[in-house]
């Protein structure tokens, strides 16, 4: 058996029909082609494209007009990228420990730290969706009403998940952002996306994506090269290229759903009752983009086993707390988030995506149950 990439693109003649017409400027603006469709898909008012899932959330922050010495929730559970967007406005992340098996912001300790909270500059909250579980969201949005401060979802790998019979983008969230090239997956084209049903906030995006621009233009809207700046943005957007990849895989997305839960099933059969092995506790609306199992011991050491068999994982993710930066600018300690410490060390993502072979899951099914049969 060859070795098992964490993550490989499901690529075909869709995406490559795609960009030829993109190389051969048959196709132009296809920035606005996947905002329709992604507005469409997750019933969303808006959908502004963007380089990147990073970039996506930093506007976000830029929508919110967050300012030096605000603070903003968020979980200690995240992508590093989460907080990195909130400090580069010299605002504060407040960290918040995790519900110990969907690994999402604990609500229980949201709403604690909201009551005592005397400050005016608490903005709002980050809600990170860990391998596309959902979490009680009509308790996140009557907390955050109640204490008035916004919502910012970071669905990055958990695009196509449902809540109530919505898909995230339109469940309630004052903006929401998605990436294509999900973390520590990687893909051939990146990009994010940033939803809202907000038209302020929607306006407010649309101008800072590109460097606070408004083009001017003469009586017959003719000259658009006259523009005029209006604010301080950045520049956030997205290529045809990527956006045309994009597309092409957005079509893709319920077919590769199926396939994960397919995958999963698999697992849940095959790995189900081993020692040292805890699977997942998975739900029917989850868009199953992860497959996060946890090892009792030496969690670590189980990776590399799996890895000289070929098989590559992830980790989703190192607790910020215990990271350099964060851990010696808000002087926290290993044992402050205790929960998200014992998932950190025991946590282990595995390959799930659609373009695995039946053969491949098969094979990592058995390697799994092979090494955990014979770990102590």
């Amino acid at each position: 058996m060859n070795n098992i990439a964490f993550f490989r693109p499901s690529v075909d003649e869709t995406e490559e029909e795609l960009l030829k017409s993109v190389l051969s400027a048959q196709s132009v603006d296809q920035d606005k082609v996947l905002e329709e469709k992604f507005s469409k898909l997750v019933g969303s008012e808006f959908a502004i494209t963007t380089s990147n899932g990073t970039a996506a959330l930093h506007l976000s922050m830029c929508a919110l007009d967050l300012k030096r010495g605000d603070k903003v929730i968020c979980s200690i559970n995240a992508y590093p990228s989460i907080p990195e967007v909130v400090r580069h406005f010299d605002a504060e992340p407040i960290f918040v420990d995790v519900d110990e098996d969907s690994y999402t912001l604990n609500l229980d300790d949201l709403e604690d730290i909201l009551s005592k909270n005397t400050s005016k500059k608490l903005k709002a909250v980050i809600f990170t969706h860990i391998g596309g579980r959902i979490a009680d969201l009509d308790r996140l949005y009557a907390i955050a009403k109640k204490y008035k401060i916004k919502v910012v979802e970071d669905a990055s790998e958990a695009l196509g998940s449902t809540y109530k019979g919505k898909k995230l983008g339109a469940t309630g969230a004052d903006i929401t952002t998605f990436t294509f090239s999900s973390h520590l997956k990687g893909n051939v084209a990146k990009g994010g996306m940033l939803v809202t049903d907000d038209a302020t906030l929607y306006e407010r995006a649309l101008l800072l994506r590109n460097h606070g621009i408004e083009i001017k233009g003469d009586k017959d809207n003719s000259m658009h090269y006259v523009y005029d700046v209006l604010d301080i943005g950045c520049n956030y957007s997205m290529g045809d290229i990527e956006s045309a990849y994009s597309i092409a895989q957005l079509g893709k997305l319920e077919s590769h759903i199926e396939r994960h839960k397919e995958i999963a099933a698999v697992y849940n059969s095959k790995l189900k009752n081993l020692p040292h092995i805890t699977l997942p506790i998975l739900d029917s609306n989850d868009a199953h983009q992860l497959y996060i199992i946890k090892i009792d011991r030496n969690r670590d050491n189980f990776a590399r086993e799996l890895q000289k068999r070929g098989i590559e994982t992830g980790l989703h993710y190192i607790a910020l707390h215990r990271l350099t930066y964060y851990k010696e600018k808000y002087n926290l300690r290993v044992n402050d988030f205790p929960i998200s410490l014992q998932n950190y060390q025991q946590i282990l993502s595995i390959p799930l995506y659609a373009d695995l072979s039946n053969e491949e899951v098969d094979y990592i099914c058995e390697q799994i149950s092979d090494v955990a049969s014979h770990w102590v």
